[in-house]
């Protein structure tokens, strides 16, 4: 899949998207830092390499509606 950015550890894990911004929004459910859900955040550590790229193409698609929406308020 050439142009797909699929982040990888040196040991070839994923790793977590964390950016130490742990705040909740009430409204979206999401963090506003990684823009994972609290379900996602806590199972983080025991879902196996395909569902966590799975849950960063999720946060990614969330990012660019979060950015999309933004743009329409100013």
């Amino acid at each position: 899949m050439s142009g797909e950015h699929k982040p990888v550890t040196a040991g070839g894990a994923v790793p977590s998207p964390c950016v130490s911004v742990c705040a909740m929004d009430a409204a979206s459910g999401l963090c506003t830092g990684c823009l994972r859900t609290l379900d996602e955040i806590a199972a983080w550590s025991v879902m196996d390499d395909d569902t966590k790229r799975a849950v960063l193409a999720a946060a990614s698609t969330r990012r660019g509606s979060v950015r999309a929406a933004g743009d329409g308020r100013g």
